[in-house]
This record gives structure tokens, sequence and C-alpha cells, in this order.
């Protein structure tokens, strides 16, 4: 009888994943500022405004944001890691890549796509440094031929309450980890965006830039961190953080870093971009814990963007089972 290999049950059937293309036809200015209560807050410029879908077709006018270098065509599309096992169907790529949260372009969602068109993600380096015993310089695509790459379908939790579920392609950010080697005295990673006012209109205005992220060493070694490359079985386009982003699939979407440029191993907390923004509001750890809601809405469900459909929140994003013992 030959071995079977099941995979984890985090992995999901692509047949299960939201179309992209349903994700903004779903979404006016009316049912997402109902949806997440943020109006006041938006007109404050604290979060992105809510406005208008852009069609298909105008969309297709543009060319996709994202290089495509050499390495990316040795690496693109990676192995999917067997199937995530969701309880939802996928967003479609036309959607999601019309649709992110990146405020260094635009303090809207919906545009950013059209705003990136400036940035360039190569050549991009890594810094990594702080507590390790072999601080780098990383050439991004020296970094893609040396880690594992696989693809993973997670889905993803905003802290304004919308939801959608993706492909992802990357490799575990504790690969990166053990490569550097941290000493014993290292709690903490501190990741940091890049900052180019020039191109990043968004850098211009409040925030403590350049956008700022932490996690502990555990968080950061738990088999769930990934760090993305690219998304449907292409390189990252711009508006979703090329060459490099963070994805911890247990956590509020806002802990998703994107552009990263260095990656510090410290023995102290870190502060943060929204922690330090709105920081009775935005917490360090940001796990999705529908118990604790935020000062103006409920975290008690979730709206899965392009199906309109509601689910209940999940404490952990459903990703208890993996994340769960971090904070027992």
């Amino acid at each position: 009888m030959p071995n079977l290999i099941l995979p984890p049950p985090w992995r999901t059937p692509e047949c299960q994943i939201t179309p992209e293309s349903l994700y903004l036809q779903a979404i006016s200015r009316r049912s997402c500022l109902k949806l997440v209560g943020l109006g006041g807050l938006a007109a404050m410029g604290w979060l992105p405004a809510c406005s208008q879908p852009v069609s298909e077709a105008e969309f297709s006018k543009n060319p996709k944001n994202y290089e495509l270098s050499d390495v990316d065509r040795q690496v693109y599309p990676a192995d999917h890691n067997a199937t995530f096992v969701l309880d939802r169907p996928m967003t479609d790529e036309h959607i999601a890549a019309q649709y992110n949260n990146f405020y260094e372009f635009s303090e809207a969602k919906d545009d950013v796509w059209q705003r990136v068109g400036g940035f360039q993600p190569r050549p991009w380096t890594i810094a990594v440094s702080g507590l390790v015993k072999r601080p780098q310089q990383l050439d991004i695509d020296d970094l893609f031929t040396i880690m594992p790459m696989e693809e993973r379908v997670y889905r993803h939790r905003c802290v304004e309450a919308w939801a959608m579920a993706v492909p992802w392609t990357g490799f575990p950010l504790k690969a990166l980890v053990e490569k550097v080697d941290p000493l014993s005295t290292a709690r903490f990673i501190r990741f940091t965006s890049f900052h180019s006012p020039q191109v990043a209109m968004g850098q211009r205005g409040y925030g403590p830039w350049p956008y700022t992220e932490g996690l502990t060493m555990a968080e950061a070694t738990n088999e769930l961190a990934l760090l993305v490359t690219g998304i449907y079985g292409h390189p990252l386009p711009k508006q979703h953080g090329a060459p490099l982003r963070l994805v911890t699939p247990w956590k509020y979407g806002y802990k998703s870093i994107k552009s990263i440029v260095a990656m510090e191993f410290l023995a102290e907390r870190p502060a943060t971009f929204w922690n330090t923004l709105i920081p009775h509001e935005y917490d360090f750890v940001a796990n999705v814990n529908p118990r604790i809601p935020h000062p103006r809405w409920s975290q008690d469900t979730e709206r899965m963007i392009g199906s309109d459909q509601r689910f209940p929140t999940q404490y952990l994003n459903g990703y208890q089972e993996w994340a769960g013992l971090l904070y027992a």
C-alpha cells in the first residue's frame, strides 16, 4: 500500500478561492463605509476612503504593475504546496489587484494600482542587521534563487472587517531567520519598508515614515509566517508590495508590511507604524480576535469581498491550531 502524505489542514483547494473580478464589483462607497463604519475616520485622513470600483475594461487598458526578471521566469509558477482547505472561495486576481491598502501611495484602496507606475522594485536590496551572527545585504534576485519557494492559499482578514483569500508565492520567514543565525538575545524583528516621497506621494503626509512593523521571534519562526514574492502564480504587482512583503495570516492585514528593505533583530520591542500613530486602536500584537472590538466597530463578522458573504470572524483567523500556542 503506498504511503500517503496528507497536506496540513490549513492548505486550501484552488477551486475554493474567491474570483478577483467579483471583488470590486460588489463594493461601493456606501456599502464599504456602512460595512466598517469608517466615514468620519476616512474624512480625517486616518483610513482610506472607499469609492466606486474600477471596471475590468478600464483596468485592462493599463499594464500590470510588476516587473519580470530572468530569475522570476525561473521561479514562477512555484509548486503549489498541496491545497489549503478553506471554508470559502478564492478572490479573483483582477479584483485583488485593484483593492489595496498601501498608504505610501494613497489613502484610497481602489486607486493604488494607478499610482504605482513610477515605483521601481528592481534593483532591490534587503539589509539584515542587528543581533545576528551573519548580517547581510541581500539582492532580491539572489534571495529568490536560494530560498524554498512555494505557493500557499491563505485567508486575509483586514481590521476594517473585509476579507479575501488569495494564492501567495513565497518562502517561510523562518528559512531566512535561520540563514542569518540570530543571537540568543534577539527577541523581536523590525521590518522597514522603502522611503521615497518623490515617488510615493502618501509619504509626504502624516505618519512616522517609513512604514515599520514587528514580530516576536516566536511569531517570525512560526510555520505560517511567509515572506511573499508573488501572487496568482506570478511576481507581486507593485500595488501588492513588490518585490517582497510579509504575510502572517493569523494577524490583521496592517501587519503585512510591503516592499521591505530592512530587517533588524532586536532585544526590545520595536515601535511600529500604526501602533505609534493610533496606539489605542492598533496594538502591536494585531491578532485577529472577534472578542476584542475595534473602538468604533465590531469584529464579530467579516465580509468576503466579491461574494459579499458574511462569515463569523474566527479567532486567529482560523489558524489557532498553528498559532494558538504562541499566546497560551
